[in-house]
């Protein structure tokens, strides 16, 4: 498998576990196994809660968003993306978390408005920058550990302005980089937490340990640290990009956000040929701020390709 394969296994495999996690959001766990007790039986991709079968969320919609602008530009712009961002926010998406909303629509400059809510609120280590990051670490993947884990802060930096989102938004753009090039995420754990600031490096060092469980989460799901946490108990625990899906939603809590970023890793480490096609079939992307595009399965999947091999900066 190639890093192509991989870097299009991780953007569908984000996009397929948001989808799949969507209707199971704020529920108990579990839900999923009780809903869908014989695994990879078919018909797991039904919708509810508000959402179509196969409908992904704000989730991959601002994921999209991100990459469009890195291919548009080719590279960071951070305003343009910020922009990309105010204009779904102002086209009224189905779902926006509430710190990104109140940041997005503050009407503060790109470079102003994340600082100036976390200033207000001292709160701003949610999981909306770690949702959106897989097209982003797929488009840096190819400059190595520093250059990929420094684009990841800057993105996060736009809409939360805790340096703790910051850093769980850079260790998974690490860990999708290493993955896209063969090797176990998880055996480079030591390496890429080497490049995370000490003042974070403890608390992430010890979420991402080898017996860590969700179950020791001292935060919800929502936040950062727990949902990465979550996301790499899944991929280590499970042997398949499905059964880590699985292992992701049936924790409950903020389900969609928790199997993107499983979906994410997974992906990268198991390529689009292990996601079941009978999720990929469905999947749709509604694009809010965008003229009111629908992306599908070819969409992502030249989204992906282009993302992957646009040549390296160095």
């Amino acid at each position: 498998m190639n890093l192509v394969q991989r870097a299009v296994g991780a953007v569908v495999g984000s996009a397929v576990g948001d989808a799949l996690g969507a209707p199971f959001e704020f529920g108990p766990a579990g839900a999923f196994s009780s809903r869908f007790p014989v695994p990879s039986a078919g018909g797991e991709m039904s919708g509810g809660g508000g959402w179509d079968a196969g409908e992904a969320t704000d989730d991959t919609q601002m994921a999209v968003h991100v990459a469009e602008s890195l291919l548009e530009y080719g590279g960071l712009d951070l305003p343009d993306i910020f922009a990309r961002f105010q204009r779904w926010a102002a086209d009224e998406p189905k779902d926006i978390g509430l710190q990104t909303e109140d940041v997005l629509t503050r009407g503060l400059p790109w470079d102003q408005a994340a600082a100036a809510h976390y200033r207000s609120s001292h709160r701003a280590a949610g999981n909306g920058a770690l949702m959106r990051a897989t097209p982003s670490a797929v488009y840096f993947a190819r400059d190595g550990r520093q250059a990929t884990m420094d684009a990841a802060r800057h993105v996060a930096a736009l809409t939360h302005g805790d340096p703790a989102a910051w850093e769980g938004t850079a260790i998974f753009h690490d860990l999708i980089r290493v993955a896209l090039y063969g090797a176990d995420p998880l055996d480079e754990l030591s390496q890429t937490l080497n490049a995370v600031p000490p003042d974070h490096r403890q608390r992430y060092t010890a979420i991402l340990a080898t017996g860590w469980h969700p179950d020791h989460a001292t935060e919800f799901n929502g936040a950062v640290w727990p949902c990465l946490g979550s996301a790499v108990w899944a991929l280590r625990t499970t042997r398949s990009y499905a059964d880590a899906i699985r292992a992701a939603i049936d924790l409950g809590g903020d389900t969609d956000t928790v199997a993107a970023v499983t979906g994410g890793l997974a992906g990268a480490v198991y390529g689009l040929a292990a996601i079941p096609a009978n999720w990929t079939e469905p999947l749709h992307v509604p694009l809010p701020g965008s003229g009111g595009r629908t992306l599908r399965l070819p969409h992502l999947l030249d989204l992906a390709r282009n993302l992957a091999e646009r040549p390296s900066t160095d």
